[in-house]
């Protein structure tokens, strides 16, 4: 996925059309912070490193991408007699390297399911390259902008992973793909959103969307945010560390009601998909009405088909008819199996069916 991102930016810098993003170095930022979180993720994947050390590689990354020239430069706050704030290195560098942080741990929280991280960012990073675009077409930035090929790579290195990463998964990201992805979408964020000044636009149509540019971040990514926030709040709880695994995030609980493999995964599409596109959309059309009434019928259709008793049914039923059709491959692919077909025995004897002395317990 690194080589990936890296080759379509090497190739991008020959383009004569998408000269303007390198004006800055945020693309190149976004590139070298990558390069070092994702060796950070390869160690981690062969050697696996502690929390602390994690914590403080991907502190270090995002320090590296700042330094380099990704920064909030402004923070709207809907409040009256406030408005913009103009951040300074004081505030601007920690705000963004905790963003960063938080956006790389809520990534890599989240892949527990084969094919979840990889869609989920691609959806996020397709979300924000439509925001960053229309921002260009309006007249508020360049439509070839730093955020706009962020996002249109990142996008294009998730998709392609995507079919080799859907259940059942032949290839996985790992931590170095999955604190990839999350540094690159920290970076959409900052670069898209971060260094507009909502006060400089002259339109009252676009003022909703434009004034607050926090909606679209955190609309983008609140399923991983959420998810986040709540194995915290539980960890913390229970006295263990925040970092520590278990069995309990969202997607977790998707099959736990009965849901199967893909059916989660698709589920959790479908909620990323409709709170990121719906903030863009409301960005865009300055929050028509029919708009925002669509977005909560598909709000209730999405609550309805989780949770209604007849979706809860027919999902126990395909995660049964999935797990029996797992069972079946396991014993299909076992040694002793592909032995006896090849002597022409149908099925194998079952394991303990040797035969006992009468009486005999099993231990």
């Amino acid at each position: 996925m690194y080589l990936g991102v890296a080759a379509a930016i090497m190739v991008a810098t020959r383009l004569p059309a998408l000269q303007r993003t390198f004006d800055d170095s945020q693309t190149i930022a976004v590139l070298v912070a990558g390069g070092l979180i994702c060796l950070l993720g390869v160690l981690d994947d062969r050697w696996g490193l502690d929390a602390l050390t994690k914590l403080t590689g991907q502190i270090a990354a995002a320090g590296v991408m700042v330094l380099l020239g990704v920064q909030l430069a402004f923070l709207f706050l809907p409040v009256a007699d406030i408005g913009t704030i103009s951040l300074g290195p004081d505030i601007g560098v920690p705000l963004t390297i905790l963003l960063t942080v938080a956006t790389v741990n809520a990534l890599n929280f989240i892949d527990g399911l084969d094919g979840l991280a990889a869609g989920v960012s691609a959806i996020a990073a397709l979300a924000f390259f439509a925001y960053s675009y229309h921002l260009g077409v309006v007249g508020y930035d360049e439509v070839a902008s730093a955020p706009a090929l962020i996002t249109a790579v990142l996008a294009g290195a998730c998709i392609g992973f995507l079919p080799h990463n859907f259940s059942p998964a032949r290839i996985f990201m790992g931590d170095s793909g999955s604190m990839l992805v999350g540094l690159m979408l920290s970076a959409a964020a900052v670069t898209a959103t971060g260094g507009v000044d909502p006060q400089s636009f002259d339109s009252a149509a676009s003022l909703l969307p434009l004034a607050l540019p926090l909606l679209v971040p955190i609309a983008v990514l609140f399923i991983p945010f959420v998810d986040l926030l709540m194995a915290v709040i539980r960890r913390t709880r229970k006295g263990q560390s925040p970092f520590s695994p278990d069995k309990m995030h969202l997607h977790h609980r998707l099959l736990s009601i009965g849901h199967s493999h893909r059916r989660a995964v698709l589920v959790m599409y479908f909620w990323a998909a409709l709170l990121s596109f719906g903030a863009v959309g409301l960005s865009i059309t300055g929050g028509q009405a029919e708009l925002v009434v669509a977005i909560a019928v598909l709000l209730v259709v999405g609550v309805v088909v989780v949770l209604s008793p007849r979706a809860r049914r027919a999902a126990r039923e395909a995660r049964a008819a999935e797990l029996a059709a797992q069972r079946e491959r396991s014993r299909a692919e076992h040694p002793t199996a592909r032995a006896l077909r090849a002597h022409g025995v149908a099925r194998p004897p079952h394991a303990g069916s040797e035969q006992r002395p009468a009486g005999q317990a099993l231990r």
